[in-house]
């Protein structure tokens, strides 16, 4: 089979061109790797939600409540735009396990169930009738490596007893399970048993009687309608708020998730492509320079403009195809990673990393496109040239005398710094685009190291500042405040603090949210929980008034002095207005503050709490718990120590991989960025660099005519890309999760900075010396014959 001449021409070109084609295919490698990382696993986790939902039935809405007959469940099938009803028992247990300090949290439902059935892994369902048989949630038995026919110790409504594991699960409704209050998911410490509804109705006092309910709406529902009448209806049962989906816990986490990834498949991708189309720019238009008498020859010999035009951008296009591919595959690669690090914390059925052919499609066309956007200046150049005026050099450009030629400057600068201040103002425009280039990977760089930053931040002002106790233990309902005299009472334990939190819808106008009320001691700022803002300052409560999160204010377009509709989901239920007296930028969920003696007055009771908050002698933790698991209506007991190192720990490992990956990257485009700059100018001077070591420069004097100016693009690169790292981090942060859910400050230690710097000027130093090579090896005697 014969190569055309053209095909032979592009295969030395590409053999010349080996170094730099490998740098610009490893940056375009790392954009799509990016892109096909983050978008395979966005699809991997939609597509098995989607199929999770539908086999097992996912519920639209969700109610919880205090008791309502079951009679109840035919008036909600009755509301218009409800299909399927789903009236379940639901309570909140421990599991004092021998392998743990502390009980874990239960979540334990009644079966049998229409929505939101359980997809059993092993074993079976229970035995109808059974009292002593449940099916384990897949994450807490893989956790505690539970077997079928292990016996676990449940405690529920206050009585203890062992329940026989029959069955290994998994539920639409918990694909995450966190309970309330929690920062992070612990598969160790949180599990949910499926059980006989007698069993549980029972253990909770709700026999013949739920208090959950799930519901399926008709194609053509209003969602919004639905959910007022199931709130109508289930008011006069101690209903605390019907809810879609948007607020059922497992479902937000989930979708905030796919959320950021869809973000981070839309910002970081296209900044590798700008990069990789401005390299191919940059050397194809040095190239084609280089070979004008090449083009003229060609075109001399009847080859037609379209031919030799895309016999250049066919050069661009293996460049990027090849890389893209690579790009692809460490994309599928790192992808499984990913959907291997979210699978710990959301349980699908059948969640399989995969890389779609639209994906791979998608990111090889636009790496085209992109790099025939860069190439497209260069190509046209080629075109223009006419043959005869091909043949001859270029022009020489027309200098003038400018400021570097005055005597004060050459006394003051060395004749290789003018040489190189010269070479900047002659080219301000390859200057400016090269920094770009590198200030692209500094950006890349602190926001890598951002996410650690901002958890390290979120750390110390929300548990190290804000939630200040050792222990809190839950009670499944409102005990007078002096019960916990009981408490203090109990070996190790220093002190003790109440607290009350409340259900309680805010309506302003047309716009409402369900969110905790919570009550404080005094003014809220000497407690062991108290409200802070974003510097870690405590903030006062006012004696009247509600202060709320700043997000939260927002959300409702309130001011200061706004009057707030209080409508409180527990008890009585009364209805108050409430002036908004302040607010609090907290970084965690949507909160209401008051003051003990406001919120008992709003509530119409006496003083009461919900939790305990307690300094311990952590020498004594065992036996607290012990003795804690015993007290009834406790339903939670938790340990901040162990809040914090699982916070730590699941945000520290995945920040980690994240920073390095990107560090990576960035990497990638700085010796990219540079390599390329540096090989592209000693192709274009070489021959005055080879002059001037015959006129008896040293090659560090020629090194650094010819390094300084790419010295100068990476020290003016830095400053700008830390900035841009400033804006782009911003950019995450604001796409990194729901804002209801938390915010992560922009704070970037200055560790952060000085690591960019580092790595940048480490990549810059690489690529010199890589270039210092090819100096030493210039061809000084060529440069004495006559060039033609």
């Amino acid at each position: 089979m014969l190569i055309s001449s053209l095909n032979r021409k592009l295969l030395r070109d590409l053999g010349t061109l080996r170094g730099q084609i490998l740098t610009i295919a490893l940056v375009v490698a790392s954009g799509v790797a990016a892109f096909v990382t983050t978008k395979s696993a966005y699809v991997s986790l939609r597509d098995a939600r989607a199929t999770f939902y539908t086999s097992n039935r996912f519920a639209d809405v969700f109610a919880t409540l205090k008791r309502a007959p079951e009679a109840v469940q035919r008036r909600l099938e009755d509301l218009p735009g409800v299909a399927v009803v789903d009236t379940r028992v639901v309570g909140h247990g421990s599991m004092p396990l021998e392998t743990m300090t502390e009980p874990a949290k239960a979540i334990v439902v009644g079966l049998p169930l229409r929505l939101n059935t359980v997809h059993l892994r092993s074993g079976r369902m229970p035995t109808p009738g059974r009292t002593d048989e449940a099916v384990v949630s897949d994450a807490f038995a893989e956790a505690h490596q539970i077997a079928l026919g292990d016996e676990l110790p449940l405690v529920l409504g206050g009585v203890r007893r062992d329940v026989r594991v029959v069955g290994v699960g998994l539920s639409p409704e918990y694909v995450m399970v966190l309970s309330p209050g929690d920062m992070a998911a612990d598969n160790k410490r949180q599990g949910v048993l499926f059980m006989g509804h007698d069993f549980v109705a029972a253990a909770l006092d709700l026999d013949g009687s739920f208090n959950s309910v799930a519901a399926r709406l008709t194609p053509d529902a209003d969602e919004d309608a639905v959910l007022e009448a199931l709130d109508r209806e289930l008011e006069r049962y101690g209903g605390f708020g019907a809810h879609g989906r948007d607020r059922q816990m497992s479902h937000f986490i989930l979708s905030s998730e796919l959320d950021q990834l869809q973000n981070m498949t839309q910002q970081l991708p296209p900044l590798f492509l700008i990069v990789a189309a401005f390299l191919l720019h940059v050397v194809l238009t040095r190239l084609i320079q280089l070979q004008r008498p090449q083009v003229a020859a060609l075109k001399a010999l009847g080859y037609l403009d379209r031919e030799i035009g895309l016999h250049y951008l066919k050069l661009a296009s293996v460049i990027v195809v090849s890389g893209a591919s690579l790009g692809v595959l460490l994309g599928a690669w790192l992808g499984d990673g990913l959907v291997g690090l979210y699978e710990e914390y959301f349980r699908f059925p059948n969640l399989r990393s995969h890389v779609d052919p639209q994906t791979a499609i998608t990111a090889i066309l636009v790496s085209t496109l992109a790099a025939i956007a860069g190439t497209l200046t260069a190509v046209r150049s080629v075109l223009r040239l006419a043959p005869a005026e091909a043949m001859r050099p270029p022009a020489p450009a027309t200098y003038r005398r400018g400021l570097l030629d005055a005597r004060v400057v050459r006394m003051a600068v060395g004749p290789a710094a003018r040489m190189v201040l010269r070479e900047v103002q002659r080219r301000p425009l390859r200057l400016i685009f090269s920094a770009v280039g590198i200030a692209i990977a500094v950006a890349i760089l602190v926001t890598g190291r951002f996410f650690g930053d901002a958890m390290a931040h979120l750390v110390d002002v929300q548990l190290h500042e804000a939630q200040r106790w050792d222990v809190q233990v839950s009670f499944a309902e409102p005990r007078p405040e002096t019960s916990l005299r009981g408490l203090s009472h109990i070996p190790g334990v220093f002190h003790v603090e109440g607290l009350r939190q409340v259900p309680v819808r805010l309506r302003y106008q047309q716009r409402t949210r369900d969110v905790p009320l919570i009550g404080y001691p005094g003014d809220g700022t000497d407690g062991l929980q108290r409200p802070v803002d974003e510097e870690a300052r405590p903030v006062p409560l006012p004696v009247e008034g509600v202060v709320l999160t700043r997000m939260l204010g927002d959300i409702l377009e309130l001011e200061v002095g706004d009057r707030v509709l209080v409508e409180v989901l527990e008890g009585d239920r009364p209805k108050v207005e409430v002036p908004v007296a302040g607010f609090v930028a907290e970084p965690f969920g949507l909160q209401a503050h008051m003051r003990f003696g406001a919120l008992h007055e709003l509530l119409g009771e006496e003083p009461s709490v919900s939790a305990a908050l307690l300094r311990v002698d952590p020498e004594r933790s065992r036996e607290i718990d012990e003795r804690l698991t015993d007290l009834p209506d406790v339903v939670g007991i938790t340990h901040m120590d162990r809040v914090i190192a699982q916070f730590k720990e699941q945000s520290q490992r995945n920040i980690t991989i994240f920073s390095l990956i990107l560090t990576l990257f960035a990497a990638t485009i700085a010796i990219g960025v540079v390599y390329n700059n540096a090989r592209v100018a000693l192709s274009m001077r070489s021959r005055d660099l080879a002059s001037l070591r015959v006129l008896g420069f040293t090659r560090a004097e020629i090194s650094a005519i010819l390094l300084g100016e790419l010295a100068l693009q990476v020290f003016l690169a830095i400053p700008i890309g830390l900035v841009l790292g400033q804006l782009l981090s911003e950019q995450m942060a604001t796409g990194a999760a729901d804002p209801e859910m938390y915010r992560f400050p922009v704070i970037i230690a200055p560790r952060t900075y000085a690591f960019a710097t580092v790595v940048t000027l480490g990549s810059a130093f690489v690529s010199a010396l890589l270039v210092r090579r090819k100096l030493d090896r210039l061809d000084l005697i060529g440069v004495l014959k006559t060039r033609e």
